[in-house]
């Protein structure tokens, strides 16, 4: 029997793998079926890269708002627990529900800032993708998620969604953070990116929705319970401060949110992206063509990707 009808018969070529891209990125394992290699998830993220800087910037803008609205609801949960458990020194009674907005993000595919440190970079690591297309995504993204997050912390600033115990217990939490010394939000920061990207990583080596929804509510919840800061939740922090009249914008922004930024992107790129891309030696899905890297000119100044030959 051929080998093509065999496969028919047994199915694999009916119905195509759902975790199997169109680039032909891995939906198992070679030499283990449930468990990939450092070069197969690699090309896991490459494929889930190759989607996110091909997306116009209108796109990634509105899955960044949802994102940011997600964001919000990991802010006003984590303020609820705070308030809930204001007798726990511990500090692990209150984050429980803090993955929340993130198990949404994730499993709804929506784009959020940190974990874009992993994914696209792995493109403009491999020069095949400019550092300009880079800078597109994420600036489309941080957009969005700061949109949503003004949008959302707007309304819990100005309606009854809080009460009055959750709100005090969110003014705490954002002062909190702006009260900690900028340098040592910006080494907090890092190893919070560090975390959610090393997620990003990790959920692209899972394969059921099960085991990632666990795997986001591990890694997410030690964010505060260990406290460490996430950009988006800081930066709700800060307008819900911004909006409840207790900083100005500017106050927030300085002391809090942007140590953060820099803290997550460092955590992201450098201790995750760079060292997971070292270990790495076949870099692209098998279904794909060859590559040309792109110039010093074009990978430093255009926009440009290149594509798999035909």
């Amino acid at each position: 029997m051929s080998t093509s009808k065999q496969q028919s018969l047994n199915g694999t070529d009916a119905v195509p793998s759902p975790d199997r891209a169109r680039s032909g990125a891995p939906s198992a394992g070679e030499a283990v079926g449930d468990r990939f290699s450092t070069d197969e998830i690699f090309q896991r993220v490459v494929a889930t890269a190759d989607e996110e800087v091909e997306s116009d910037s209108l796109k990634l803008y509105l899955s960044g708002f949802a994102a940011g609205l997600a964001i919000t609801i990991t802010f006003f949960l984590y303020a609820t627990g705070k308030a809930a458990f204001p007798a726990d020194a511990s500090g692990l009674l209150a984050p429980l529900l803090y993955p929340l907005g993130f198990v949404y993000i994730i499993m709804g595919r929506y784009q959020l800032y940190t974990e874009n440190t992993l994914t696209p970079v792995t493109l403009v690591l491999t020069r095949v993708a400019s550092v300009p297309s880079l800078l597109r995504v994420w600036v489309s993204v941080l957009a969005g998620n700061l949109t949503g997050a003004v949008v959302g912390t707007f309304v819990l600033a100005n309606t009854g969604v809080f009460s009055v115990a959750a709100a005090d217990a969110a003014v705490g939490i954002g002062f909190q953070g702006i009260e900690t010394p900028w340098w040592d939000l910006v080494f907090k920061a890092m190893f919070a990116g560090w975390l959610v990207a090393g997620l990003v990583w990790l959920e692209h080596a899972v394969r059921d929705s099960i085991s990632r929804v666990v795997l986001v509510f591990l890694v997410i919840y030690a964010i505060p319970a260990s406290g460490l800061y996430h950009i988006v939740v800081s930066s709700a922090d800060v307008f819900y401060l911004v909006f409840t009249g207790h900083v100005a914008l500017t106050t927030g922004l300085w002391e809090f949110a942007i140590p953060v930024l820099l803290g997550n992107t460092i955590g992201g790129v450098f201790l995750v992206t760079l060292i997971n891309y070292g270990q790495t030696e076949n870099r692209f899905p098998e279904g794909e063509g060859p590559r040309e890297r792109l110039s010093l000119r074009d990978w430093l100044f255009s926009l440009r990707i290149s594509r798999p030959a035909e």
